[in-house]
């Protein structure tokens, strides 16, 4: 495959109803298949709701085809490749912030969030887990990697998935609004539009981004979804505080142009990165 057209769905999720947002992901992906879209990806917690404190163990999930909704995403994605947000319930009962990559009715890649804020408006330590892995995993379009909001704030993860192979980072948030710059751009829409920018070029990367819009318990989500070639070039933005279905076709040869002209990945030297962050750690 030389080309891929990615679909970014930015939804408004009802809080706590998972079948009303099950329903909505189906007719996203009805939507989205019948314009050709190859890979659809929704924004974190899209099956349940992002402020659910207490509501977790009531909604959440597991990625399996005994599950009802992931019986019929599991379904769905025979037609066209899903990246879904939800809450996730281990074999443990123990709860994460969690992304499942499904493709030809398999579950190819769950990811759990690493890092959970706890600071100003947020409060996720509360109520999930961390994850405790970050891995790049293979889809029909190439080696990927998934992370959740906070994930990417941290530039470990972006740089570990880099490593391990991905060449398309595939990011999903619950991005509340906040603040105001000169421009009256919202302070975290351009905070999050810089940084996926700079992946794209530091890793000469694709990167999707996805965020969820619509308000719950007081937070005003804004959207904005993007989608940056290897060269730091914005593909396609989706509006501000309205859902949509954002296409943008990718030429995946980009990667050969881009790093044939700019061999940062050639060059990095990850034996060297080790053995100073060994030494770093030894120092706590």
């Amino acid at each position: 495959m030389t080309t891929l057209t990615l679909g970014l769905a930015q939804i408004k999720t009802k809080l706590g109803d998972v079948r009303a947002n099950l329903d909505k992901h189906l007719a996203y992906i009805e939507q989205a298949a019948a314009q050709g879209v190859q890979l659809l990806i929704f924004p974190e917690l899209s099956l349940t709701g992002y402020v659910l404190q207490d509501l977790v163990p009531v909604v959440a999930l597991r990625p399996t085809a005994d599950d009802p909704a992931f019986a019929k995403l599991l379904d769905a994605s025979r037609r066209i490749d899903l990246m879904i947000g939800f809450a996730h319930e281990d074999t443990r009962h123990r709860f994460f912030i969690a992304a499942a990559y499904l493709s030809q009715g398999r579950v190819l890649h769950v990811h759990h969030k690493v890092y959970l804020p706890t600071y100003g408006m947020f409060d996720e330590g509360r109520f999930f887990a961390p994850g405790d892995s970050i891995r790049a995993f293979d889809t029909p379009w190439g080696r990927a990697g998934m992370l959740i909001c906070e994930d990417f704030w941290h530039a470990s993860p972006p740089y570990l998935l880099w490593l391990d192979g991905a060449d398309i980072l595939l990011m999903q948030s619950a991005s509340p609004g906040r603040g105001l710059d000169d421009r009256e751009q919202l302070d975290s829409s351009r905070w999050v539009e810089h940084v996926n920018q700079a992946y794209a070029s530091l890793f000469t990367n694709f990167v999707a981004h996805t965020n969820k819009v619509g308000f719950e318990d007081g937070l005003n989500f804004w959207g904005g979804s993007t989608v940056f070639d290897p060269n730091g070039e914005l593909i396609a933005r989706a509006p501000h505080f309205e859902e949509s279905l954002t296409l943008a076709a990718i030429d995946l040869d980009q990667l050969h142009r881009t790093r044939a002209r700019l061999p940062i990945l050639r060059d990095e030297r990850t034996a060297l990165t080790l053995r100073e962050l060994s030494r770093i750690a030894q120092k706590d």
